[in-house]
């Protein structure tokens, strides 16, 4: 917590250091020895963000094309030429912010060689707190990171329907795309395999990797994790909710990324990890690739 306080102070974050007596002021039903208050912080809808943004983009003269898988990017001369299944386009810069497929752009445009690191998809699976039991939360509560993962344990957050999100886990997906755990692709699979990464990573961390996985399976268990922050939480107080894949980059040593990844290369800029808060720092990170990019 000191060194969580520490960072934010540092990055002129508002915040306050207080014990159980205020934090039963702001969050009633959570049991803790002390906590970091955040008063400014919020939710919102990023959905909606990206439709605004998306919007004023084409306003602007911006053309956006959907649905076209990349099949080749080829530089010729100062120009490079982007292969997808519907056409070619030719640009003389790319920026490559494609998540949970960033490593396998990269490498068209680079060769497979030039990029050694590789995205794992891992699953974060979510619950949600019945109608009846939303009041036990008022905002956000997280527990108190363990450092030597760049995921941020199950937590509870109060979104902008008034609904409250209870997770999420972090499991292995056997698919990019592998929002349920039904969804595999073989080709997805033969590639985390493949990859020495993977192993490293998974000799360092199978105790944690085994506990997720078992997370996933018991709702017990889930909640047993969600009692430590709200200890009134009851198993027929949770019902299921969605689930996310995050794009996690992995070193060939078996490190999982925790900070962002950015390979620049000439005309082009691949953005291979953002990790959380991506999305609430994605204003600062799109001036910080714009400025790489224009320079």
């Amino acid at each position: 917590m000191d060194e969580i306080q520490s960072r934010g102070l540092t990055n002129g974050i508002k915040l306050e250091r207080i014990g159980k007596e205020r934090l039963r002021e702001i969050e009633p039903h959570v049991e803790a020895i002390e906590a970091i208050w955040i008063p400014e912080c919020s939710v919102i809808s990023y959905r909606e963000v990206a439709q605004k943004l998306a919007a004023e983009f084409q306003k602007s003269g911006g053309t956006l094309l959907l649905g076209q898988e990349v099949r080749s990017i080829d530089q010729r001369g100062s120009s490079l030429y982007i292969t997808t299944k519907i056409g070619e386009y030719e640009t003389d810069k790319l920026v490559n912010c494609s998540g949970l497929f960033s490593d396998r752009v990269a490498k068209l445009a680079l060769g497979k060689k030039n990029v050694s690191h590789q995205i794992l998809p891992f699953r974060g699976e979510y619950y949600e707190l019945c109608e009846t039991k939303g009041d036990l939360v008022k905002g956000l509560i997280y527990p108190v990171p363990d450092p030597k993962f760049p995921f941020l344990g199950v937590h509870l957050t109060r979104m902008i329907d008034g609904k409250v999100e209870a997770g999420p886990n972090a499991v292995l997906a056997f698919a990019r795309e592998g929002y349920k755990r039904t969804n595999v692709n073989f080709k997805d699979m033969s590639e985390v395999l493949r990859y020495s990464g993977f192993w490293k990573m998974a000799m360092k961390y199978w105790k944690a990797g085994c506990y997720e996985m078992a997370r996933s399976c018991s709702k017990k268990l889930f909640l047993r994790d969600l009692q430590k922050l709200i200890p009134a939480i009851q198993e027929k107080d949770l019902v299921p909710g969605g689930a996310g894949i995050r794009a996690q980059t992995v070193s060939p040593e078996g490190k999982l990324i925790d900070d962002f990844a950015i390979l620049r290369k000439k005309n082009m800029v691949h953005v291979l990890n953002a990790p959380s808060p991506a999305a609430t720092a994605s204003f600062a990170i799109g001036r910080s690739i714009a400025e790489m990019i224009l320079t």
